[in-house]
């Protein structure tokens, strides 16, 4: 097992091993090539492609867990980190403070 290569991207698996110019999943069977292994490009609500540092508009009211905070329509995010896992972007909402969002709920601006 070669510890540099990526898990599988359907299943999360660890477990991938590479055959000829494939890489193959032993638990779900799923193969794929090492191209397509690249960081995966997140998209906002209209399919903008999102990177570090950008700036986006929340697109829905958001409430807060555990307070009764909530994110409103047309808030202004400045400064996003790219993230893996459940929520895609780190920030710093206005207001709000530290939080993840989820990038299928803001919208790129055009600065």
């Amino acid at each position: 097992m070669n510890d540099t290569l990526p898990p599988c991207p359907e299943c999360g698996s660890v477990y991938a091993y590479e055959m000829d110019s494939l890489l193959n999943c032993p638990e779900c069977g799923h193969t794929w090539s090492a191209e397509d292994s690249a960081a995966p490009m997140i998209r906002d609500a209209v399919g903008n492609v999102l990177a570090d540092g950008d700036t986006v508009t929340v697109i829905k009211d958001l409430k807060v867990k555990g307070t009764s905070s909530t994110v409103k329509v047309g808030t202004k995010v400045r400064g996003i980190r790219l993230v893996e896992g459940d929520h895609d972007i780190d920030c710093k909402v206005p207001g709000i403070g530290p939080m993840g969002l989820k990038s299928q709920f803001v919208k790129k601006v055009s600065e």
